[in-house]
């Protein structure tokens, strides 16, 4: 299995890129192969999320298994089994029967590597990464949690209207596996009884790898290397013949090619401004609000002179119907009693902060070079499906509604943010020391809070049996800001308000979906 190799920093500097790297630094899930618990037959009438059925797709029927182009394929299918290599073996069981886990996880690991903030030029300006030079200092994209939100967003939604396409054309054919037309033919997995055409991995597959190509131009070669890995297992594990992939990576191209037309028409390019467009805002803020508080400076030396993304609220959303039905009510004024208290728990806590607090913070802290807040609660999405045995197909589900929904929660939180320009706390107390590190945006409302509550709720839906377990999660993660100092109570507090809201949207898409 081929590691990902990562940036290599000194100090703020970045001094060599895709050097070798002697760490797996993010830790995938470890499961052994399961029995699903149930197959979702009728999945490929589900209604996916940006085509307009299972059946957008059109596919040549394939072969019977007794033609003679099948048997030459089953042969080769044969001809691995129970003779494995130790890299062959490695991937078959790294892999497993649930693909769709393992490319979420490879997007966190590339989201972990470009969390990188630009470092500053020797005359203390700074540069942008751009989609047009990304091989040249500063390099694209920078990885940062809106843009991560969008990565797993793109992702997970591609991964289940592929994989409803593919449900679609299994039932259609019922083309039956390698294993059960030859039972000399031992399987590495379960035997699921899922017709084998066309091959739910290598769907997976293909639109997941040009999908994080797309998102990812340096990547490419490790992508390609992961996606042949990937689909060879496939055979490799008798699970597939070669026609079956084919058919597989013929849906994850046409999802793909879908995806890609409204990724590069969702504004995100316009998301981050230049400096004249960034003093306009800051003082269409500064005209509103400057009488209750002073404008969000950012503290960093040399000085960034525009925060992330300040137009993130232009992208295009998948759920919420407008920005101002989710957009929270302004923070409180600086001479107001709610703000005196939650200035003085942020200076008690510099002082008293417990170990069990400081352990939550840095627990929640998903800074540089981490895969973010919504990578963190892909980690945590990934456990409960696993405990609950789901099928690639209900796996791509989870991932795609929680992951959209955090992407909303993150324009929505955005557009907040730089709508009121709200300073963060060491910049209005000073007496206030944080224990992380301080974001280059303002402060109101929370990231962590609006994404974790959005996340929450979608995946209580799912999961209502581990509800309380869910919701406690979101708590600790809203709390962690406060320990940390980062933000204040107010902005906690409404970002989980307006988290929860948004999660609120995707779940009641869900509901309609033909999969409840």
């Amino acid at each position: 299995m081929k590691k990902l190799n990562y940036l290599v920093i000194s100090g703020l500097a970045v001094s060599a890129f895709m050097a070798s790297c002697t760490e797996d630094l993010p830790q995938y899930v470890g499961f052994e192969p399961y029995t699903y618990a149930s197959l979702d037959e009728a999945g490929g009438t589900w209604q996916p999320i940006l085509l307009t059925s299972g059946a957008d797709t059109t596919l040549t029927a394939p072969v019977d298994v007794t033609d003679p182009s099948y048997i030459s394929e089953l042969e080769e299918v044969k001809g691995y089994n129970g003779s494995l290599s130790a890299d062959e073996q490695e991937a078959v069981d790294y892999w497993g029967n649930n693909t769709v886990i393992r490319w979420q996880e490879i997007a966190q690991e590339l989201i972990a590597k470009y969390n990188l903030a630009p470092s500053p030029n020797a005359d203390g300006s700074y540069s942008s990464p751009s989609s047009l030079n990304p091989g040249v200092y500063p390099y694209f994209p920078f990885a940062h949690p809106p843009y991560a939100t969008r990565v797993y967003a793109y992702l997970g939604a591609a991964q289940y209207d592929a994989l409803i396409t593919a449900w679609n054309m299994k039932y259609t054919y019922n083309r039956p596996a390698p294993y059960d037309v030859d039972n000399s033919i031992s399987p590495e997995y379960p035997d699921n009884t899922l017709p084998s055409w066309p091959s739910e991995d290598a769907t997976v597959a293909e639109v997941s790898s040009e999908l994080l190509k797309f998102l990812f131009p340096l990547e490419v070669d490790y992508l390609n290397e992961m996606a042949a890995e990937c689909r060879n297992s496939r055979k490799w594990a008798g699970m597939n013949v070669e026609s079956d992939l084919v058919a597989g990576d013929a849906i994850g191209g046409f999802v793909f090619r879908k995806y890609k037309a409204r990724a590069a028409n969702d504004s995100m390019k316009f998301a981050q401004v230049d400096a004249a467009t960034y003093n306009v805002m800051e003082a269409a803020a500064e005209a509103t609000w400057g009488s209750m508080w002073p404008h969000w400076e950012n503290l960093e030396v040399p000085q960034r002179p525009v925060g992330i993304t300040p137009k993130y609220s232009s992208v295009t959303t998948w759920w919420i119907p407008s920005l101002e039905a989710v957009r929270p009510g302004p923070p409180p004024a600086m001479n107001s009693e709610e703000y005196k208290a939650a200035e003085a728990e942020l200076l008690d806590l510099t002082k008293n902060c417990t170990r069990e607090q400081e352990r939550i913070a840095y627990n929640w802290g998903d800074g540089f070079g981490t895969n973010t807040p919504a990578g963190h609660w892909g980690k945590i999405a990934a456990d409960y499906m696993v405990s609950y045995r789901m099928n690639p197909l209900r796996t791509a589900r989870t991932y795609a509604y929680m992951n959209t929904a955090m992407m909303d929660a993150g324009i929505s939180c955005w557009d907040t943010k730089y709508f009121y320009f709200y300073p963060r706390p060491p910049q209005a107390n000073p007496e206030i020391k944080t224990l992380l590190g301080l974001p280059n945006f303002p402060s109101y409302t929370s990231g962590h809070a609006t994404f974790s509550a959005a996340a929450g709720a979608v995946l209580a839906h799912i999961f209502p049996a581990e509800a309380s377990e869910i919701n406690g999660y979101v708590d600790e993660a809203t709390e962690s800001r406060i320990y940390g100092r980062i933000h204040f109570r107010f902005d906690c507090e409404s970002g989980k308000t307006a988290g929860t809201s948004i999660g609120g949207y995707a779940v009641d898409r869900m509901m309609t979906d033909g999969a409840e």
